[in-house]
């Protein structure tokens, strides 16, 4: 493929390309183009119905706003903090979908793609851009937009995988220079996520490979990993909490069945290390979301430990991660992808991870699932249920056995509460 002459053009004139009821996919996580979405709330006055389509974003997407309602209708597959008002206040919806399914939705034209609007490293010399950071799904819409918009940033890495790009399959290239978004899981992590991480630590034998779901439990667990060898990670994304791991030899992919000496991710969120880390390290593979989260793939490593969280749990099991009642609080993700992936592999350990109760101190293990709650992990799939007062095992235990399992994991005020509810539905508890 020849490399053709770099010729970039505004925002303005590469957002002309967007028309009214057209349907736009918006890359995502910390790849989201911010610059881009500002100049296309300028172009507001001239739109109507214009659905975009996305998972998680990160930062002021500013087309979420209620003044923009007419122009723009999100309909998104993942409720990100950025959008959570606009969801459940009516003016945007929610696709409720496996992450590992969303590029089907394109590739079949379920969601017809008009429009793709992506932040891409600069060509190098062969003419090849990069997904950076987040390749997940955005493959997938790239591959099967009419349009494609690319927001040319020199901050985004360069990764190896699934996700360089020719320039010439960009319709138009806007050069915009701005730092990422970022985030450290592993400040904020408290007393009692480093208590359930040591609990799942326990649980993870040497040689095990790693999925760890968002925010800082996962972190928690990483930070608890120190006297473990030979970690593996296949995941659908990774934080900091990696870098010293790596660095400290204890994840390095050697015992791997597939992918062995690589990390293998959809996308990476974190502070500016990680990005650093992960740029042109040929230690880590970025690859398209349908592969990474499909539970066929998943099995095919030994030991595979999945560690999700959740919002709620009820004493039969119900793992529900997605909502607060009616409230949209976030998607279903990859989580059944991956607690299913790692049932089934050789010494798999499927894990729900979570605290006792919440920062105001609701109890999350509860005789029943709020009203109108959406279950992500059912309870039949559900296999280890850890919190900091201890773990759980669920896996082939009948509803009686799971209750008493629960109420010995809950937080200690809320044990009296959860035996009685438990004799109410089962009758007995002794």
């Amino acid at each position: 493929m020849s490399l053709e002459p770099i010729h970039y053009v505004s925002a303005e004139v590469a957002l002309q390309s967007v028309q009214s009821n057209h349907r736009i996919f918006v890359h995502g996580s910390a790849c989201t183009p911010l610059y881009l979405m500002r100049k296309l709330a300028e172009q507001s006055y001239r739109l109507k119905d214009v659905e975009l389509v996305f998972i998680t974003v990160q930062g002021d997407i500013e087309v979420h706003k209620p003044e923009y309602a007419d122009s723009f209708h999100i309909n998104c597959m993942f409720v990100s903090a950025g959008v959570r008002e606009a969801v459940n206040a009516g003016r945007a919806d929610f696709i409720p979908v496996f992450l590992s399914d969303i590029p089907d939705l394109f590739n079949k034209k379920i969601l017809t793609l008009d429009v793709a609007l992506v932040q891409v490293s600069p060509p190098d010399k062969h003419g090849y851009c990069s997904l950076g950071v987040s390749v997940d799904i955005a493959r997938s819409a790239v591959r099967n937009a009419n349009i494609v918009i690319a927001q040319v940033n020199p901050n985004i890495p360069r990764t190896h995988g699934d996700g360089l790009v020719h320039m010439s399959k960009f319709t138009h290239m806007v050069y915009h220079e701005e730092l990422l978004p970022e985030v450290n899981y592993g400040e904020k992590v408290a007393a009692a996520e480093l208590a359930i991480g040591r609990n799942v630590a326990a649980l993870i034998e040497n040689g095990s490979t790693l999925q760890m779901g968002i925010g800082t439990i996962p972190d928690a667990v990483l930070q608890s990993l120190y006297g473990h060898k030979d970690l593996g990670v296949h995941t659908e994304m990774c934080s900091d909490g990696i870098i010293d791991l790596f660095e400290k030899d204890i994840i390095n992919n050697s015992k791997k069945r597939i992918h062995p000496n690589k990390t293998v991710t959809g996308f990476a969120f974190g502070t500016k290390r990680l990005y650093d880390y992960v740029n042109d390290n040929p230690a880590f593979a970025f690859l398209d979301i349908d592969y990474v989260n499909d539970p066929h793939v998943i099995r095919r490593n030994p030991k595979v430990v999945a560690i999700n969280s959740a919002i709620e749990v009820d004493l039969t099991g119900q793992v529900c991660a997605d909502s607060i009642g009616s409230i949209q609080f976030s998607g279903i993700g990859g989580q059944m992808d991956f607690m299913r992936g790692a049932a089934l592999s050789e010494g798999g350990k499927p894990i729900i991870a979570l605290t006792s109760r919440t920062n105001k101190g609701v109890p999350r293990i509860v005789p029943a699932l709020k009203q109108f709650a959406g279950v992500v992990t059912t309870r039949g799939h559900v296999h280890y249920v850890v919190t900091e007062f201890g773990v759980a095992y669920l896996y082939g235990k009948n509803l009686r056995q799971r209750a008493k399992a629960l109420i010995s994991i809950a937080h200690p005020d809320d044990r009296e509460m959860l035996e009685r509810a438990c004799f109410e539905r089962f009758k007995i508890f002794q």
